[in-house]
């Protein structure tokens, strides 16, 4: 009985980690693109809804073509977007670039509506191979579960790796932490900002190709759920570190998926109730998000740890 119950926590518990993985390629695009501009880019969503109807519309020419071409269309999408819609209200307030965000989207969601989203039984059937799973101690892994994880993880590396060794990277970082300044001294800004689009056209690709993946369905509006909840998750992270959003994208998803499961069924359909009431919960106790309140506490801790190495020493002396 002890041993079910313990698979049965660490089924759960894959299954959100693979779920999680998700939300946290959200929430750093979000982040990314926040710290750079100030924009809070809720038409993410629709990046997302252009790729899945990308691969419904190439399904028939194999996987690997289908995923290049969604990758392409959606890191162009996302390039266009910046230099058609955001680029003439770049020096607007953050009203004006929170409401062209908000006009994109709901631009992109009626087009689709006019065109590709007028039928209603659209859909990428799952692989075979995407749903094979395997057993690893009781615990059923799905091959898609495995490229999930894998792939976040790559590409959380590759973005550290390019943010942290590359001259691009470093401008991208310097204009996060003061966007003015790194002006200032030299890093320009419509290269840096459409970079920084290409990125999160890049990652919403992978989010896209993933998400559609596993749940096989597409709509126009299907972009829209995923970035709530990877927004909220980047506000508990902390929108201002690339980390801490997507610490908290994945664990807003992780909880998600927990309490999916875990739920009994009469309460399953009221699942994110029950997430954004702990999501409140920790914005009043944390209200910086949880990253940067971890890192005042470390801070706090090193000058205590600090102050207490240093007094025998100063006792000492007066001896």
């Amino acid at each position: 009985m002890m041993f079910a119950t313990a698979t049965t926590v660490l089924q759960y518990g894959f299954d959100s980690i693979a779920y999680g993985s998700l939300f946290a390629l959200i929430a750093l695009s979000l982040s990314l693109l926040f710290g750079v501009m100030g924009l809070m880019n809720f038409a993410y969503g629709e990046l997302i809804m252009a790729g899945a109807f990308t691969m419904f519309y190439t399904r028939t020419w194999g996987v690997i073509p289908m995923i290049a071409v969604t990758f392409a269309i959606v890191v162009v999408l996302a390039v266009l977007m910046e230099r058609l819609a955001f680029r003439p209200v770049r020096r607007g307030s953050p009203v004006t670039l929170l409401i062209t965000s908000f006009a994109v989207s709901y631009g992109l969601q009626q087009l689709a509506f006019m065109t590709v989203g007028k039928s209603t039984q659209q859909g990428v059937t799952p692989y075979p191979w995407t749903t094979r799973q395997h057993d690893v101690l009781g615990v059923l892994v799905s091959n898609l579960e495995i490229i999930t994880a894998v792939t976040t993880v790559l590409l959380l590396i590759a973005m550290t790796l390019m943010l942290k060794r590359t001259s691009l990277g470093v401008q991208l970082r310097a204009s996060t932490e003061d966007f003015g300044m790194a002006q200032l001294v030299g890093v320009k800004a419509n290269r840096v900002i459409a970079f920084a689009f290409a990125i999160t056209g890049f990652l919403a690709a992978a989010v896209t190709v993933l998400y559609v993946l596993r749940s096989g369905a597409i709509a126009p509006t299907m972009g829209q759920g995923p970035l709530l909840i990877a927004f909220v998750g980047g506000v508990i992270g902390g929108l201002g570190s690339l980390s801490g959003a997507a610490f908290g994208g994945f664990v807003l998803g992780f909880l998600i998926n927990l309490l999916q499961a875990a739920l009994p069924t009469s309460l399953n359909g009221y699942t994110l109730v029950f997430a954004f009431l702990a999501v409140i919960a920790i914005l009043v106790w944390q209200p910086d998000g949880m990253v940067v309140t971890g890192r005042r506490i470390r801070a706090r801790w090193r000058r205590r740890r600090e102050a207490a190495s240093a007094e025998p020493v100063a006792t000492g002396e007066l001896a």
